[in-house]
């Protein structure tokens, strides 16, 4: 049976997003963005023991955390009524998509705040694997967004992988977002606009020999973008999504996944049960209180079946 992974190889640990820097060198990054405020709170942090992970004297900044939690919206008909969000280790695997084909579109991007503020450039990379019946091809799909903080980007419905082959154990996801100020990047992220970025990466029952060259682009600009000077990675996670029913996976089914970018500390805290999904606008926010988004920056993707166009 095969494994729910990602080729590690094509991944990019050696980009830390900002939230795993040492102090130091996040106020290195920082000034380069012209936060001076924070950059001298951080020079004067010192760890407070040997197996302090967190040193930094500020706690308050969506952008340095490096947790997640993972929700799960199902598919409901229309309606104004609020809709509720669940774990997503806490649902029913679809067993029918077990080597299957589906399709992952963009639906949200926030940013709650990002290092600099303002205006932000965002990269976003996403990685799966394309389980073949005699192969495996890694993919990698880049989009830019623009999006100020505190608000979301104007995406809907944004394809990623159109026709993604599932394997037996499910899909394995990893996504990657680098906050671009560097002005000489404006022309290289120019072409994620273009039309053939904009159909998303689409994909074959069979071994297609364009894949591999333009997931290589992808992984290359990426790169290259995470090292410029004045360019910070900020949100990194990696989910699979599998058929079993172990409490603590995660499961493969139709639906809207959100990702949210939390605090450490919130890992055991964060209830679901307290956020909803409001029909009529389109956010997720407290269920206590309607007028509340979540204050973490966060993205949700979809996940339907994929339907073969007829001819």
């Amino acid at each position: 049976m095969d494994q729910v992974v990602v080729n590690s190889a094509s991944w990019f640990e050696e980009f830390p997003v900002l939230g795993r820097l040492p102090p130091a060198q996040a106020a290195a990054k920082l000034r380069e963005l012209g936060d001076e405020t924070t950059a001298a709170l951080l020079e004067g942090a010192q760890p407070k023991g040997l197996f302090d992970r967190s040193p930094w004297p500020v706690q308050d900044r969506p952008w340095q955390h490096t947790a997640h939690a993972f929700g799960y919206l199902g598919p409901a008909a229309p309606s104004d009524e609020p809709a509720s969000i669940r774990h997503a280790g806490n649902i029913d695997a679809d067993l029918s998509l077990r080597q299957a084909r589906i399709t992952i579109k963009l639906d949200r991007l926030r940013v709650a705040a990002y290092p600099g503020g303002g205006m932000h450039r965002v990269l976003f990379d996403f990685a799966a694997q394309n389980r073949l019946p005699n192969d495996v091809e890694d993919l990698h799909f880049n989009a830019t967004f623009r999006v100020r903080d505190g608000e979301h980007a104007a995406v809907l419905g944004y394809p990623i992988f159109v026709g993604l082959n599932v394997g037996n154990a499910g899909v394995a996801l990893k996504c990657y977002t680098i906050n671009v100020q560097n002005d000489a990047d404006e022309a290289l992220l120019g072409l994620l606009e273009g039309d053939v970025f904009r159909t998303g990466l689409k994909l074959a029952a069979t071994v297609q020999p364009a894949i591999a060259p333009l997931s290589g682009m992808a992984v290359a600009l990426t790169r290259t973008l995470a090292a410029r000077h004045r360019n910070v990675p900020v949100q990194n996670f990696q989910l699979g999504l599998d058929f079993t029913n172990i409490p603590t996976g995660a499961r493969l089914a139709e639906g809207a996944y959100i990702a949210v970018q939390i605090p450490e500390s919130l890992e055991i805290a964060w209830n679901w049960s307290e956020w909803m999904f409001l029909q009529t606008s389109g956010q997720v926010v407290s269920r206590a209180n309607p007028t509340q988004l979540i204050p973490y920056n966060y993205l949700i993707f979809s996940v339907t079946r994929h339907e073969e166009q007829q001819p």
